[in-house]
């Protein structure tokens, strides 16, 4: 118990000192000036949290419903895995900053934009661990329900999904601040009230201690649902289920068949753009079509110059994605060694990592460039931030799953532990890794398009702003275009690196 408080007790204490010694600086609120603030202004605090915990659990239920939905029909059709992946992606892909003025305009006042964002920040982020967890089935358990005459629906139904458990509850568990952070905003579109309302205001006012202490109760109750879902899924889950793994019965596809299935989704995703905006009447001035963006980039008048905005925010936008990128993946999969190296270290740095990443990026990004300042090392923290939780949590699931008879034989053998890490529990770790990697390239790009809206003004993020407030919907909607195939791009890489990378350490999970 004295070891489990010992470490957050030491952190508060030097938050304290720090605050106490930059005083001047206007930066930092010490914890004992944000529980003063939090008392005076409790009834003000309830009140926008109770909104904006209500938006984020609509969103969290029916996003994550949505996520368990489609992963279902993934494995039990095969043949729809692709297409479920590609527009899965591409919604997810699109970016908040964009995304939620759109939304405001077709919900109108209410808290349609906030649920409807809160869903799409959280879908993906169990959509993807929970296909990796839905393979991670002992094959034998496969071949005995095969031997009986059974199906693929009872193999998902009575096999798989137990065996996809703790991936769920990893990807649950990255949800829950991802929820919160949706819902906050989509506040900042126009919301009456909410926690996002309210961070508006101390931004506007620099107003310190309020500033740091929504970010305070944010964290606190992205921490509760995190440990509640731990909490909950320890009470299920009575003994771990044996991993590893084996391939799901379908084919491997050839080229053709990948070039045609791409062809196929794109073709999907521009009929859905366009069938979509037509079918809700939506008026071509702020809602553009394909065709409109196709004449402002390459027939209208100006389009050398649109062409030019757009590849100079891109470029102002890669300087600093790359770096932030890599820190974070490197930065989640290190600590979360570490931890499993030595675990004595869990009880200060797993808290930590908790409050780190549930920090709404809405309050961290200014305080952040405000402390680091506007340059490179400011937005690359932000993005690497936003990378490192997603990447350490599913690292640390991913090294925990390593099979225990091998680790068994390693010990009887008189290994070290960083032996039995290196030969086993790395290679056990590496799907949930690559998973990870995939879901932080648009977290990634959502990082930095965020900072440059709200600090730096650089880059796609402050173009996109730029453009909303402006009404010039075709820049928008081309940002918009380009960021989100800079995800799919991204995600596609990131495929290829870890296709080549399992194909040695864990070729079962590849189809």
């Amino acid at each position: 118990m004295i070891r489990a408080v010992a470490g957050p007790m030491l952190a508060l204490i030097a938050w304290e000192a720090l605050a106490h010694l930059f005083a001047s600086a206007f930066v930092l609120a010490a914890p004992s000036a944000i529980l003063l603030y939090l008392i005076d202004n409790a009834g003000l605090m309830a009140r926008a949290l109770g909104v904006t915990l209500t938006n984020a659990a609509a969103g969290f239920l029916i996003g994550n419903v949505a996520a368990i939905l489609l992963a279902g029909i993934a494995i039990a059709v095969p043949r729809t895995e692709a297409m479920i992946r590609a527009l899965a992606l591409v919604v997810f892909c699109l970016p908040l900053v964009a995304t939620g003025p759109v939304l405001r305009i077709l919900f109108g006042p209410g808290i349609g934009p906030q649920i409807t964002l809160a869903a799409l920040a959280v879908y993906y982020t169990t959509l993807i661990p929970l296909l990796v967890g839905l393979r991670a089935v002992p094959s034998d358990w496969l071949d005995l329900v095969r031997s009986y005459g059974r199906g693929r629906m009872t193999a998902l139904l009575r096999v798989r999904a137990m065996a996809s458990f703790p991936y769920l509850v990893a990807g649950l568990q990255i949800a829950a601040p991802a929820a919160f952070l949706g819902a906050m905003v989509g506040e900042f579109t126009g919301a009456e009230r909410g926690m996002g309302v309210l961070t508006i205001r101390a931004m506007r006012d620099l107003n310190i201690e309020m500033t740091w202490a929504l970010a305070t109760l944010a964290t606190a109750v992205a921490v509760a649902a995190y440990l509640a879902i731990g909490f909950a899924a320890r009470a299920i889950l009575t003994e771990e289920p044996p991993v590893i793994l084996a391939a799901p019965a379908t084919r491997r596809r050839s080229p053709l068949v990948a070039f045609t299935m791409i062809a196929l989704s794109t073709i999907l995703v521009l009929a859905l753009w366009w069938g979509g905006l037509d079918a809700l009447n939506l008026s071509s001035f702020f809602a553009k079509r394909p065709d409109d963006l196709i004449d402002a980039l390459f027939l209208a008048p100006d389009a050398a110059q649109t062409r030019a905005s757009l590849g100079g925010a891109l470029a102002e936008t890669l300087v600093f994605l790359f770096p932030g990128y890599l820190a974070g993946l490197l930065a989640g999969a290190g600590l979360a060694m570490a931890l499993i190296l030595l675990p004595s270290l869990a009880n200060t740095a797993l808290p930590l990592a908790i409050a780190l990443r549930s920090v709404p990026i809405i309050t961290t990004a200014p305080l952040v460039v405000l402390i680091l300042g506007r340059g490179a090392i400011g937005t690359v923290t932000l993005i690497a931030i936003m990378v490192f939780f997603p990447t350490f949590i599913a690292c640390l699931h991913g090294l925990r799953q390593a099979p225990g008879r091998a680790t068994d034989v390693m010990r009887s053998y008189a290994a070290s532990p960083t032996a039995i890490l290196r030969h086993v529990r790395i290679p056990a770790m590496l799907p949930a890794f690559f998973a990870a990697a995939r879901i932080n390239v648009p977290a990634s790009i959502l990082a930095v398009t965020v900072v440059e809206w709200l600090a730096t003004g650089n880059g796609l993020g402050a173009l996109m702003a730029l453009s909303a407030s402006l009404s010039d919907y075709d820049m928008l909607w081309s940002a918009v275009v380009l960021t989100t195939l800079l995800s799919v791009v991204g995600y596609g890489l990131i495929g290829l690196i870890e296709r080549q990378t399992l194909k040695v350490y864990a070729p079962e999970q590849l189809a």
